[in-house]
């Protein structure tokens, strides 16, 4: 491959790199800020009984940054992902909107079908 066809190569990456970028900068919810909005809640997710302090503050967060319906949907696959990875008890999950008092519009559940979420 020659020198120029190198700089084509990078310069296309560079794009590919600032579109993603983009795309994250203008609003979409990731994985990554579920899971870091949720963290707090984990011990009440897997154990029950009292919920941390700062745990409502991840959901009320979480609920606020997941303004349009495709952050929601991407916000509700990510939370059957994650339930699935760290055994979370279903029924911890499904009460925690609740118990922060944050009405998210669907149960968190295995079973919640995302993209019906809006």
């Amino acid at each position: 491959m020659g020198k120029h066809n190198i700089n084509v190569v990078n310069v296309g990456w560079v794009v590919v790199v600032l579109c993603m970028v983009v795309e994250v900068a203008e609003g979409g919810i990731t994985c990554q800020t579920v899971v870091s909005s949720l963290r707090p809640c984990m011990t009440y997710l897997k154990e029950g009984g009292d919920l941390p302090a700062d745990c409502c503050g991840g959901v009320q967060s979480l609920n606020s940054a997941a303004s349009t319906p495709a952050d929601r949907q991407t916000a509700c696959n990510c939370l059957k992902l994650a339930a699935k990875a760290s055994a979370v008890q279903p029924q911890y999950a499904a009460d925690l909107p609740s118990r922060c008092q944050v009405n998210i519009g669907y149960e968190i559940s295995y079973n919640t079908d995302c993209a019906k979420v809006h």
